[in-house]
């Protein structure tokens, strides 16, 4: 939280003063806060700064070294001599320690009017890397860091055009964070703008922790499981999302972007679908809904087979079925949640362990632990190939939280099942759709194009067409320009002779 001073022009004071008054009413007394004292023929000047906020090599050269030179010390001797934009000019103690704070320099000259922050932060930040939860085979391996200059200067470079649009917000009452908004001014609709835009500037909280953290605030139904904002880590992905007619936000010291407004659908997409040949593309897109719908059902149909339709079971199965099945004590329902937890129990694990270490969990935990399980009679091996193929199929959604969502519905589907067999799966399915249908993302409909139906948007969501024939955006997201292309002429066939 800021600190206020009752004294509004401090100036002048002397240059012991100063120090003294903001490291015992500002900083509390900080060890951190250095100064430098310069001194001239006539006159001194004090330098102000905090170690670990500053870039020390630039403050010697560009300012400390710049004033030693100068023959004559004054606040406009200065702004001419150093080489730095964004010097100003402060009366007040409040704006110098937020400046402090920020990673400036205080430049004070006994008997002046008003004191110099001359900003030059120190900071830190990794250079882009190699992505990691959203690994691609074909396309650009770069990834977001969690310095927001990098990340707008990786967007600039990939969209250089006089439209892409950049607005700032801060956000953070206790500690500020920045915010960009980043779309393209000729493709972007206006509306979609003025939303975000509007809750952007609506949201008061204490801090904002990352790209994530943003999306909870601000998106439209917070009670629902699955997410309406799309959260990226893939500048590709970013960049052809503004090109398609949505928006972006980017968050300092965030990894990853924010894309917006997103449909279920653009949850099973991925850029490494329109680096591959059309048709690869169109089926590995095919194959990620199917896998969804398996993760989803496989394990309930068992479990709703077993408690009460033994009838639909093949009858070559169900000698197999009953043998597998002879020395489980559980029933049904309560076997499945069991497998289905220690699975969960087993991601989770991998994921927070060390990488190695992880990775050697996964196989004794899938393998060795597995295989003891089904030789104790804890459950049957039947339903460990069905549990083990819902969770890889969950793992094949590009979007994790997608991925996280569709693993935890699964839970309540299995209960409902074990509890009303088919009926309870149907009750959920519909329960599911129909909680979809009234989602939406920013105030656009999140089942598009499926409800309401827009047959034209088939190529950009559920199979992928040859570039030649989508020459539209999606118009679910009302885009100002919706042809990305002139369509081609058609080719004149031409006899073999000729």
């Amino acid at each position: 939280m800021k600190r206020r001073f009752k004294k509004s022009n401090y100036f002048p004071c002397k240059m012991d003063q100063l120090k003294t008054d903001l490291k015992e009413q500002y900083f509390k007394g900080s060890p951190d806060l250095s100064s430098k004292i310069i001194e001239q023929q006539n006159n001194g000047c004090i330098i102000i700064f905090l170690d670990y906020l500053v870039d020390k090599q630039h403050l010697f050269d560009k300012v400390i070294k710049e004033l030693q030179d100068t023959s004559e010390l004054s606040n406009e001797s200065i702004k001419e001599a150093i080489p730095i934009s964004g010097v100003k000019e402060e009366k007040e103690l409040e704006n110098i320690g937020d400046e402090l704070l920020d990673g400036g320099v205080c430049a004070y000259i006994e008997g002046e009017q008003q004191a110099l922050t001359i900003p030059i932060p120190r900071v830190e930040a990794r250079q882009p890397e190699r992505a990691e939860t959203e690994s691609l085979v074909f396309g650009p391996q770069i990834s977001f860091t969690e310095s927001i200059d990098i990340n707008l200067n990786i967007v600039h470079k990939r969209m250089n055009t006089d439209k892409l649009k950049v607005e700032k917000f801060v956000i953070g009452d206790t500690v500020p964070s920045e915010v960009r908004l980043v779309y393209l001014e000729d493709i972007a609709n206006e509306d979609n703008v003025k939303e975000m835009r509007s809750r952007l500037e609506q949201l008061k909280v204490d801090d904002v922790l990352e790209s994530s953290t943003i999306t909870q605030y601000i998106e439209d139904n917070s009670y629902s499981i699955f997410p309406q904002f799309l959260v990226t880590e893939l500048p590709d992905r970013f960049c052809y999302s503004l090109k398609e007619g949505r928006l972006g936000v980017l968050v300092d010291k965030s990894p990853s972007g924010v894309i917006a407004p997103t449909n279920f659908l653009s949850y099973f997409q991925s850029t490494e679908d329109l680096y591959t040949r059309w048709n690869m593309g169109a089926f590995i897109r095919v194959m990620r809904f199917v896998a969804m719908f398996a993760s989803i059902t496989l394990t309930p149909v068992y479990v709703a087979a077993l408690t009460f339709h033994y009838e639909i079971i093949p009858e070559a199965m169900l000698v197999s079925l009953g043998h597998s099945r002879s020395r489980v004590p559980f029933p049904p329902l309560l076997e499945a949640l069991i497998l289905e937890i220690f699975i969960e129990l087993i991601r989770e694990a991998g994921a927070r362990l060390p990488t190695k270490v992880g990775q050697t969990m996964g196989i004794v935990g899938g393998i060795v632990i597995g295989q003891a399980i089904v030789e104790a009679g804890f459950t049957s091996n039947i339903l460990i190939i069905i549990v083990a193929i819902s969770a890889l199929a969950s793992f094949t959604a590009p979007s994790y939280l997608m991925g996280s969502a569709i693993r935890i519905i699964r839970f309540p589907i299995i209960v409902l099942a074990g509890l009303w067999g088919f009926l309870g799966i149907v009750f959920s399915m519909a329960f599911i759709i129909i909680h979809l249908i009234k989602q939406k993302s920013l105030n656009r409909p999140y089942l598009a194009p499926i409800y309401p139906t827009q047959p034209k948007d088939i190529d950009n969501s559920v199979i992928r067409l040859p570039f030649l024939f989508s020459n539209k955006r999606s118009y679910s997201n009302k885009p100002k320009e919706i042809k990305r292309f002139p369509k081609p002429p058609k080719k004149k066939k031409s006899d073999i002779d000729e």
